[in-house]
């Protein structure tokens, strides 16, 4: 919801009024009854919170521990590939083409 400025013009009297977008502007003044007129506002400064602005700062704690083991999982497949001899890889190469 934002922050409205009114200002009277009868008495000059001004004030911030915490309403909805959807509800009327206010016509008479608090203090003398005259004519109010909304002004435009300053508008609010932007909150910046968190470490950045990246999808991954959101995610859940559920999605980090699935990613870590997923990750882990990798790069124990890579280990056992990289563990095969070599004639093993060139035999399973070599059946491919034929």
């Amino acid at each position: 919801m934002p922050t409205y400025e009114y200002e009277c013009k009868d008495c000059g009297h001004s004030f911030d009024l915490f309403q909805s977008m959807t509800e009327k502007r206010l016509e008479k003044c608090p203090q003398c009854g005259g004519t109010l007129r909304r002004l435009i506002g300053k508008g609010t400064g932007i909150i910046f919170k968190g470490s950045g602005f990246y999808a991954t700062d959101y995610r859940s704690s559920d999605y980090h521990k699935k990613a870590k083991e997923e990750k882990a999982s990798t790069s124990e497949s890579k280990k056992k590939d990289d563990k095969k001899p070599a004639s093993e890889s060139k035999k399973k190469k070599d059946e491919g083409k034929n």
